[in-house]
Parts: structure tokens; sequence; C-alpha cells
């Protein structure tokens, strides 16, 4: 008989190994003829994966200083063998999506509401005016997402992108100090960037694919606070609208590469604008998330938060591929976010 210990050992062990064969090195393209200067080129443009590769256009690869098409076509036929391109069953792809998980919210109510919390492989979006308990959500995450949770979960480390100059590391004192970790333990384990600039905030991706391809399996979520607040500055008025949108759309596609081809969660915030034509419409609330349809479509679950009584804040389902739409009261308190006291 194998005493719980030993179970205990060897079920981490086969998350592990779980973890490690979700990644393909891509060094393993020298074993079929690709050189180690031209896999160099490829590291430095943030692709560190076989699947990387996969998710990477010809012509982006054709760009890259030193890749000829002769070299890019041998790089896509090395990784077609190492990789299946082909289609799966929805038994085979339902095997796969058992090695996602679910990062916990701090409130059960919220949880429930989302499925069980934050998805990894995918984006989640929440928007909401100011003082709607965004940040506030993004503060509790670093912390709940470095304690182990359900199915195996073992926790992880944070990247946090700060567009907006609100991150506070004090805040995630306070919230540790709620749930009986270490604080010092948990700012050590999230990485910050402050980002200035759309193209700043895009070219900090890179350096993400490439500290998550670093530490296999080690990071398990991704913040940016907001993700379209640079944007707007950069790009002013209708004439460079559809510039932002090409732009957004390409930093957007990057982030849902990332999220499925490491296996992390992806957690953005958004703001709101007045909407001018809703009034035309006699539409209850006038207001509406920035970044339009490109952003609507790229985001796997889409999360409207509202102000409540007091600290009492009303996250809404607005729109998800498997979770109705439904509503949840959560608070903000001292400890970050937490179940709503009646």
């Amino acid at each position: 008989m194998k005493s719980a210990d030993d179970q205990v050992l060897e079920d981490e062990a086969g998350y592990q190994d779980d973890e490690e064969s979700f990644f393909q090195h891509i060094d393993l393209l020298q074993k079929h003829g690709i050189n180690m200067a031209d896999i160099k080129k490829l590291k430095s443009i943030g692709i560190c994966t076989v699947k990387g590769i996969q998710m990477t256009t010809r012509r982006a690869l054709c760009n890259v200083k030193g890749l000829s098409e002769a070299k890019v076509d041998k790089i896509k036929e090395a990784a077609g063998k190492l990789v299946t391109t082909g289609f799966l069953t929805a038994f085979e792809y339902s095997e796969k999506r058992k090695q996602v998980f679910h990062i916990t919210t701090g409130s059960q109510e919220f949880d429930k509401l989302i499925g069980g919390g934050i998805e990894s492989m995918a984006i989640t979006e929440a928007f909401g005016e100011f003082r709607t308990g965004k940040t506030q959500l993004s503060h509790t995450l670093c912390v709940t997402t470095q304690l182990p949770g359900e199915k195996g979960y073992t926790g992880g480390k944070v990247i946090y992108i700060d567009t907006e100059n609100t991150f506070r590391p004090d805040r995630l004192r306070d919230i540790a100090d709620r749930f009986d970790v270490d604080p010092e333990a948990v700012l050590d384990n999230v990485l910050y960037a402050r980002a200035y600039t759309s193209e700043h905030q895009m070219e900090l991706l890179d350096y993400v694919a490439a500290k998550f391809h670093e530490e296999c399996g080690v990071f398990k979520l991704l913040i940016i606070d907001s993700i379209m607040a640079l944007f707007r500055v950069d790009f002013s008025g209708r004439g460079e609208l559809a510039e932002r949108q090409q732009k957004l759309a390409q930093m957007l596609s990057r982030l849902q590469k990332i999220s499925e081809e490491y296996n992390v969660a992806v957690f953005v915030t958004n703001q709101m604008t007045a909407d001018p034509g809703a009034g035309m419409t006699f539409q209850v609330d006038p207001k509406k998330p920035i970044g339009g349809h490109i952003l609507a479509h790229a985001s796997t679950t889409r999360i409207s938060l509202r102000k409540g009584r007091g600290e009492m804040r009303i996250a809404k389902i607005f729109d998800s591929p498997d979770m109705p739409e439904n509503e949840a009261t959560f608070s903000i308190t001292a400890g970050g976010i937490a179940d709503a006291k009646e």
C-alpha cells in the first residue's frame, strides 16, 4: 500500500510532467536540420516554442532579419513534424482542456459567476467606470494566483503590466495578511512593469513570452491594467482610428497566443466611454467599453462591473462562451475582493 505522502508526491510529479509536455522547446528544431543561429533569431522576437512557430505567419517570419523565404519554409516544415496541425475529435480536445485551471477572485459568489475563477488559456476582460473595483480585483488576483487551488493547481507567479500607474505593492501586503501568506514572498513572486506607450506595451509582451518560456510552468497569470489607456492617448480622433484598431488587434492576437502557448490566464481591465448614439435607442446605460468590436471578439469572457451601495460592487457576465448571463455581488475590503456581507 502507498502512503498518503507518496500519493501526493506522485500527483505533484504527474502535474509537473503535464506542464513540461505542454511546452515543446524551439531547440528541438535542431534535430530537424535548423541551425542554432536561426533559432536564436526566432527567440529574439519572442518565439520560444514549436507551437509559437505554428502561431506565426510566414510573412511575419520573413520580416525577421536574416531569415529568407527558403529558411522560413524549412522552419515551418520542421515545426509541422513536431506539432500535429490537423483536427482533433471533440473528446480529444476535452482531454486537452483538462489542463485548464481557474484562479479564485477572492469572492465565492464572483467565482461561481465565472465558472470557478479566472480561466487559463483565455483572455478575461473586466470593464467598468472608475471606482468599480477593476484595479482592486487585479491586486487581489496577484495574491490568489499564488495560493494552491482545486484540481491539483499548485499556485504560481504573476506578471503585472501597469499602464495607469495604479499598482501599489503595499496593497498586496494587506491582501497577503488576509490569506495568511508571507507578504515578502508574495511581492517576490510578482514581476511588475510600467508601460508608457502602446508600442512599449507591445514590446513588453515579447519579454513576457521569453519569461514564460524561461521559467516553464512557473507563471500562471498575466495582468494588464488597463489595456486601452495608452491606445487612447497615442491615437486620437477618427483619422487614426483604423490604425489604432489594427495595432490593438495585433496585440490581442499576441495575448491569445501567449495564453494558449504557455497555458496561462490573461486578465485585462478596460475603461468606459459615453455612447452618443445611446439616446436614440433608449438604452438604460448610455456607456460602453472602449476598444470596439476588435476587443469584444478577442476577449473570451467579458465582465461588466458597476457600483452598488457603499463598498458593494456588482459583476455581470457581459459575454462568455459557456456561462449564462448572470450577476454576482461582491465587496472591496481591506483584504481585497471578498463576498458581500448583506
